[in-house]
């Protein structure tokens, strides 16, 4: 019979494949493929639905196999684990393949959106980005604790470090002093390459209309709205924008039995950086909100003041997930409601 389904266990050599039939038998079983034959070897198939995990390298296969007419889907590591322990055949390439196949042809299956070239470059942008950022955080802990060898407590604000290391820089004997004035210099030379990139984002969200639309939600700047876009696209990969915020691990987690139904945090899943891009957006809105009668402001505040202000700043995030998803599903500007 016909392949319907190949399940694909991506690596950097070598790569290992499982096909079934309509019957879910295996008919194709190629455990070692190297990199240079894997396309011709997919190339060989009749159109199928391939499934990988979506790991390193996925996204650009996913678009090689699309672009040879089969259907590619792309599932999170975590889902397919589930399918491998249930086997017996233990943890191999081979297995890992076998249950990809198989967690792919589940009918509730959830999928990762495939990215495009444009959308994994501006990725780029915001990986780098965030990597400088770490390295500066890194940098400034690394500056407090080498002053507080001498005696020197600095607080956690990055600006005051930043303003009292300078001032105690004198103070320090010879080589500390060398050492730590070296430490401001870097983190004067991160700061200037994150703002670099700040203006590379600032500069990608002016030249796309769905940025512009999204920049006008509140809490929303160039930073989230770029980010929105390389990860979701156009965000038919979702069914609403409730899908979209638990995709983002942005609704609470359900502990319930027996009809009792108990709502506990929430799940964290998804992608931890839009996740906080957007729960920092949402403490600004809060921050905000005394000063502003909008409804949204309105809001904001009265959950604040049911639920106390972090389940506010969480419903506000969860908010301009939906709001966000909707403006980019249906490409339209986003409306203050009166």
């Amino acid at each position: 019979m016909a392949i319907v389904c190949v399940g694909i266990d991506l690596a950097k050599n070598v790569f290992a494949l499982h096909g079934v039939d309509e019957a879910g038998k295996a008919v194709l079983v190629r455990p070692l493929v190297p990199r240079a034959k894997l396309l011709e070897c997919i190339a060989a198939l009749p159109p199928c639905r391939i499934a990988m995990e979506a790991c390193s390298g996925a996204h650009h296969w996913a678009r090689e196999f699309h672009k040879l007419g089969h259907a590619v889907k792309l599932i999170a590591p975590k889902f397919v684990i589930p399918y491998r322990l249930s086997g017996k055949r233990g943890k191999n390439d081979a297995a890992d393949a076998a249950a990809i196949c198989e967690a792919a042809q589940r009918p509730s299956m959830r999928f990762v959106p495939a990215k495009s070239l444009e959308q994994q470059g501006q990725l780029c942008l915001h990986r780098v980005r965030q990597g400088f950022v770490e390295q500066r955080t890194a940098l400034i802990n690394r500056i407090r604790g080498l002053l507080s060898e001498f005696g020197i407590v600095l607080p956690l604000k990055a600006d005051t470090v930043r303003r009292q290391a300078l001032l105690h820089l004198e103070d320090l004997p010879g080589w500390a002093n060398l050492a730590v004035g070296d430490c401001l210099s870097e983190v004067s030379r991160l700061d200037e390459r994150i703002a670099q990139y700040d203006r590379h984002l600032a500069q990608v969200a002016r030249q796309s209309d769905a940025a512009r639309r999204l920049t006008r939600l509140s809490g929303l700047g160039d930073t989230t709205a770029t980010a929105l876009m390389a990860a979701i696209g156009n965000g038919h990969d979702f069914q609403c924008g409730r899908q979209f915020a638990a995709w983002l691990g942005l609704t609470p987690g359900q502990y319930s039995s027996g009809g009792k139904t108990r709502l506990g945090r929430i799940t964290k899943a998804g992608d931890a950086y839009l996740r906080s891009l957007l729960v920092m957006g949402a403490r600004a809105v809060l921050a905000a909100a005394p000063s502003k009668t909008d409804p949204i402001s309105r809001w904001v505040l009265g959950v604040q003041e049911r639920r106390g202000y972090w389940r506010a700043v969480v419903a506000m995030a969860a908010k301009n997930a939906r709001l966000a998803w909707a403006v980019l599903a249906k490409g339209e500007a986003f409306k203050q409601p009166s």
